[in-house]
């Protein structure tokens, strides 16, 4: 379930952000636009918890695609660390917490 544009979480949203360590952002690769709302998310996430770990999974990964390399280069050049990701087949899906849980361990 998508709760970010109800405007209900867009309340409580900080709540939910404090205290983190680390966050994983999930968006779907058919829809180019879910890249837009991962970068309000991830601003509002710096806003509240400073520079944590975080990655950007790209769900969908089986389907065919609509994200354009360009903009995933834009972002990896601002420091998101991307993986590709399938709900469906489990692919890079446990790769990613692996990934977020090394960063968080990681002495700072």
């Amino acid at each position: 379930m998508d709760l970010y544009g109800e405007d209900s979480f867009q309340r409580v949203q900080s709540f939910y952000l404090r205290g983190s360590s680390g966050y994983l952002l999930v968006t779907d690769g058919t829809r180019p636009e879910t890249l837009e709302v991962a970068q309000n998310i991830q601003q509002r996430a710096q806003e509240v918890l400073g520079p944590v770990p975080f990655i950007l999974m790209l769900n969908k990964h089986d389907l065919p695609w609509e994200i354009r390399e360009a903009e995933l280069s834009k972002l990896r050049a601002m420091g998101w660390n991307i993986h590709y990701t399938s709900a469906k087949t489990g692919e890079g899906v446990e790769e990613s917490f692996a990934d977020l849980a090394q960063q968080m361990l990681r002495p700072s």
